[in-house]
C-alpha cells in the first residue's frame, strides 16, 4: 500500500477492517499533509451515510502523537465544544496485522503486503468559511475559542509540538540553508533578511516572558474554521500544539494596526467569556506572522521529495519567489518594530504611521 498513491479499494479495505464497508463511492479531499478522503458506506446504521479517513503521512508524528491530538479532540465533544471528533473504532474480525491505539481506540495501524498505514476516521461536516466583517460573527468565533482553551488549559500536551520562537525559527532557517533550497543570486539577501527577522522574533517572545501556554488548535485560520447550523466548528486539530494563547486568535486578524485592533478587541469580547487572555500577547501577533512565512518555506522544503508538492507549488525555489520572501520579511521587520514600540510605548513613531500591515496569505501545515 503505497502512501504516495492509495487508490480507492486500498482505502475501502481500511475501512472495513475497522467494521466501516465503504459502497465504493470514495473521494479524495484535498490536503496536501495527510491523504484525506470522503467515503460514502454501505450502511448508515450507525448514523454515519458519509465519513471521512484520514491517512498519516510517514514519520510527520508519532503515534503517542496522534493518540494525545484524538483524546483532546474526544474531551472538547464531552464538553459540547463544537468539534469533530474522530470515531471510536473496533475491529471488524481477528484481521492479522490491525492494531488499534488510544484509549478508546481512535487510530488504526494496519500492516499489508504492500506496506503499512495508520489512519482514523471522522464523520462528514460540511459548512462555510465564516463572514467575520460581522462583529457578531466575531464575538460569536471569541466565544467558540475561548470555550477550546478552557479546555486546553486543564493539562499540558505530553507529546504534541511545543511552540518555540527560538528552535522554531533557527530550525527552519537551517532546513533551508543547508539543503540549498535558496538560489545563490537570493542567498546573501534572504539570509540577512532572516537573521535579523528572527533576532525580532526572539526579542518579542523574550519581552513577554513568561507566557502562559496551553493545548491550541494551532493552526486556526478561516480555512479550518466551518460555520455550520449558525455557529462555528472545528474538522481537524493536526496542527494542535501547546503555546501561547495567541496562536489561535491572530490568524483571524488582518488589515492595518489599527483595524487588527479592533478586530481582535471584538475577538476577546467573545473570548473572556470563557478564558482569560494576557494582554503582553498582542505585541506578539507580527513575529508569529513571520515565524509561520519562514515555517511555511520549510514545510514545503521538508515536504519536496514528495511528487504531489513541485506539482501544486512550482514556484518554490525560483529566484522569483526567495526575492519576494526576502522582501516580505523586511517588511515584517519593520511591522515588528512597530508593535514593540506600541507595546512600549502605547504608539508607534510618526514615521510608521502611514505603514500598512500585509498579512502572509499562505498555505498553513495542515
Amino acid at each position: 500500500m503505497n502512501y504516495a498513491n492509495l487508490d480507492p479499494q486500498q482505502v475501502l479495505d481500511a475501512l472495513d477492517a475497522v467494521g466501516l464497508r465503504g459502497d465504493g463511492r470514495v473521494l479524495q479531499l484535498n490536503s496536501y499533509e495527510n491523504r484525506v478522503f470522503q467515503v460514502l458506506l454501505e450502511d448508515a446504521e450507525a448514523g454515519h451515510e458519509a465519513v471521512v479517513a484520514k491517512f498519516y503521512r510517514p514519520g510527520r508524528c508519532s503515534d503517542a502523537q496522534i493518540v494525545e491530538e484524538h483524546a483532546y479532540a474526544l474531551e472538547l465533544a464531552a464538553a459540547e465544544v463544537p468539534v469533530v471528533p474522530p470515531l471510536v473504532l473496533r475491529a471488524l474480525d481477528d484481521r492479522p496485522g490491525l492494531r488499534l491505539l488510544g484509549s478508546p481506540p481512535t487510530l488504526a495501524c494496519l500492516d499489508t503486503p504492500t506496506g503499512a498505514h495508520r489512519y482514523t476516521v471522522a464523520r462528514r461536516c460540511a459548512g462555510r468559511e465564516p463572514e467575520l466583517e460581522d462583529p457578531a460573527a466575531l464575538r460569536q468565533l471569541g466565544r467558540f475559542i475561548g470555550r477550546l482553551h478552557a479546555v486546553g488549559r486543564r493539562q499540558p500536551f505530553v507529546h504534541r509540538h511545543h511552540l518555540n520562537a527560538r528552535v522554531d525559527g533557527r530550525r527552519a532557517l537551517a532546513l533551508l540553508v543547508d539543503g540549498g533550497f535558496v538560489p545563490d543570486t537570493q542567498l546573501a539577501a534572504w539570509r540577512d533578511a532572516c537573521e535579523r527577522a528572527l533576532d525580532a522574533v526572539e526579542a518579542a517572545f523574550d519581552a513577554a516572558a513568561p507566557l502562559a501556554t496551553l493545548r491550541l488548535h494551532g493552526d486556526c485560520h478561516l480555512g479550518n474554521v466551518l460555520w455550520r447550523d449558525g455557529s462555528p466548528h472545528v474538522v481537524d486539530l493536526d496542527d494542535a500544539m501547546q503555546g501561547p494563547a495567541v496562536q489561535d486568535l491572530w490568524m483571524l486578524v488582518s488589515g492595518d494596526h489599527a483595524t487588527m485592533a479592533q478586530q481582535l478587541n471584538t475577538l476577546l469580547e467573545g473570548y473572556e467569556q470563557f478564558s482569560e487572555f494576557d494582554d503582553r500577547e498582542r505585541a506578539l501577533i507580527e513575529p508569529l506572522r513571520t515565524l509561520r512565512m519562514l515555517r511555511h518555506s520549510a514545510w514545503l522544503a521538508a515536504r519536496w521529495d514528495d511528487p504531489t508538492f513541485p506539482l501544486n507549488f512550482p514556484f518554490f525555489g525560483s529566484a522569483a519567489y526567495w526575492s519576494q520572501q526576502t522582501a516580505q520579511l523586511r517588511e515584517q521587520i519593520e511591522a515588528m518594530a512597530e508593535a514593540a514600540a506600541i507595546a512600549r510605548y502605547g504608539s508607534a513613531p510618526a514615521r510608521w504611521a502611514a505603514l500598512d500591515d500585509k498579512p502572509f496569505d499562505g498555505d498553513g501545515f495542515s
